[in-house]
């Protein structure tokens, strides 16, 4: 169908276009859903507690005209596709119909069906057929006089699923409050058990309730709402609903669907397109892992809460010369060393750093001894927490191009901030930025002062939005793809936190470093707090170095029109202008 997103691999059947209907009820401890338990069929879903949905029938399309406040147009408009929109609703009130005993319908009167008694019994009647493609959803709207109530189902999520799976579906999901005149009643047939639980005690009950991944997520997002008015007054108003597909790699708990605000999701995707699950949502230290064919990662094994999973050893080259850089050769681990040398194709001809961190560098000259590669990089202002080994035999500025092979050339670009010696590398072939520690992908990073500058950093994160960049090679993580999106989240996450500290300034008046960094990093916990110190002090020489704020006798205050609360330096603005 037109509905039906073309997202498939190669060879693969397009998916399926599905809807679900997550019910859901006030109850006195709270929102309680329905769920269902599929019966066995041999399949991943056999078994599993569901909310009602299933495939999206080509009969659907034939029942607009029984539709209530909602026309195709603006149901296409609102799922996003060209035109078959209003179908997702009328299958997802036809399924739950069918599973789950309730109809989202009106009488002529337009009053919600009553389904208790007799009546009941009578509609019972049509789930069956229905089930069967026996009969259609339009027969029943037109034998019975009914009316789909497709008004009171709010959009709720997107789902694809993942390719490499048998069987793929386009799911629309939609929410809605459960009729308060019918009972839901499981049909015995798909459906084998019914409970309403409230989302908290479903997931609680995850280690004997089988969830899989769209419901699971669902019900987490259930949760985090008190009250059904709540809930339903989020899932209606305006917001963006995004297209989730998970994708399956392996790892320490096996197979398993990777969502995409995992950190792996990407580089999933662009090394297992097809699904076959070979990837991994792990970085195991040691491993090679081969990210194209000009470059492959080492990740050593010194984790912690400064470097994440490890630092990231690259090895960029190849061609028909089969010649190899190292970037960044990590900590002087000896299994770390003997990894890389083992991960090389071929001869290791040259070795770049991106800055001398302790976790960057150091096993450079055990590299350089081992394989007479050339050492490229740049010395610190400060020595502060530097890797004083490291003595470069080409001294690097910024700007420099290195032809690594017939197909990969490196150019070099000066990121100061993280470090007054920081370079980011550009393989230029594959728009691939290694990014050090300018850019980290599980947490911001640290501007330590004297050596790091937050106004340097910044400058160098704006400087890169003018370069055509596709993915992003961290110093710690895996792949990032969209890289301008990344730069510029930082740049405002580091804007909020200095809006934080204006604010803590005008408000506390004079005050030491001490005072203003539990005010400034509310949001992180105390444990972080010392390396948070590092760059809050750095916020604060920014300020100090823009004339914003300066130091006196141990206290920290805002100067000039910074002090002003936000009116008065909006008049004291207005007063220069006309002067």
């Amino acid at each position: 169908m037109t509905a039906s997103v073309a997202v498939s691999a190669a060879g693969e059947r397009p998916p399926r276009a599905a809807a679900t209907l997550v019910v859901v009820r006030d109850s006195p401890s709270g929102i309680e859903v329905l769920l269902s338990r599929r019966a066995e069929r041999g399949d991943h879903n056999s078994g599993a507690w569901v909310f009602p949905g299933g495939v999206v029938d080509t009969s659907d399309a034939l029942a607009h005209s029984c539709c209530r406040g909602l026309d195709d147009a603006t149901a296409s408009a609102r799922l996003g596709v060209t035109q078959g929109g209003l179908d997702y609703y009328v299958a997802a009130v036809r399924e739950c119909f069918e599973e789950a005993g309730l109809l989202f319908a009106t009488d002529r009167a337009g009053t919600l069906l009553d389904l208790a008694g007799a009546a009941g019994a009578r509609w019972a009647q049509w789930r069956g057929p229905l089930h069967r493609g026996e009969r259609s959803i339009l027969e029943l709207c037109q034998e019975a006089g009914l009316t789909l109530a497709v008004d009171r189902l709010v959009y709720l999520s997107h789902w694809l699923t993942p390719p490499g799976r048998a069987k793929r579906f386009d799911t629309r999901f939609f929410i809605a409050a459960a009729p308060a005149s019918q009972v839901a009643l499981h049909d015995g047939t798909e459906m084998l058990e019914q409970l309403w639980l409230r989302p908290a005690d479903a997931l609680a009950r995850g280690g004997v309730l089988k969830l899989m991944t769209p419901t699971l997520k669902t019900l987490e997002m259930l949760a985090q709402h008190g009250t059904l008015e709540s809930l339903l007054g989020w899932a209606a108003a305006p917001r963006e609903v995004a297209l989730v597909m998970p994708r399956v790699a392996s790892g320490a708990q096996g197979l398993r669907p990777v969502l995409p605000d995992e950190y792996a999701w990407a580089e999933i995707g662009r090394l297992d397109p097809a699904g076959h699950g070979h990837c991994s949502y792990d970085l195991v230290p040691g491993n090679a892992v081969r990210l194209s064919s000009r470059v492959i990662r080492v990740t050593a094994n010194n984790g912690s809460i400064m470097t994440g999973p490890g630092t990231n050893t690259y090895l960029v080259g190849g061609g028909a010369r089969n010649v190899w850089a190292v970037i960044d050769p990590g900590p002087a681990l000896h299994d770390h060393v003997q990894a890389v040398l083992a991960a090389a194709p071929g001869p290791i001809t040259s070795i770049f750093v991106t800055h001398t961190h302790k976790d960057h560098s150091p096993a450079a000259l055990v590299l350089q001894a081992q394989t007479g590669a050339r050492l490229h990089g740049r010395i610190a202002d400060h020595a502060q927490w530097q890797d004083s080994t490291f003595v470069p035999d080409r001294v690097l500025a910024g700007g420099e191009r290195f032809e690594l092979s017939d197909d990969a050339s490196l150019r070099a670009i000066h990121t100061p901030g993280h470090a007054s010696n920081h370079l980011c590398y550009l393989l230029e072939q594959e728009k691939l930025l290694f990014t050090g520690d300018h850019v980290m992908q599980s947490s911001t990073v640290v501007i330590n002062p004297p050596d790091g500058d937050m106004r340097a950093y910044l400058g160098s994160l704006r400087a890169l939005l003018d370069e055509a960049l596709e993915w992003l090679a961290p110093g710690h993580g895996f792949l990032m793809a969209a890289p301008h999106q990344a730069l510029r989240s930082i740049i405002a996450h580091r804007g909020r936190r200095e809006a934080k500290l204006l604010l803590a300034l005008r408000e506390l008046g004079p005050s030491p470093i001490e005072a203003l960094l539990p005010r400034v990093y509310d949001d992180v916990a105390p444990r972080l707090h010392a390396m948070a110190l590092r760059s809050l002090t750095a916020h604060l020489f920014k300020l100090r170095d823009e004339a914003l704020a300066g130091c006196e006798n141990g206290r920290w205050a805002l100067l000039g029109a910074a002090a002003l609360p936000p009116a008065g330096r909006a008049a004291n603005k207005r007063d220069l202008s006309a002067s």
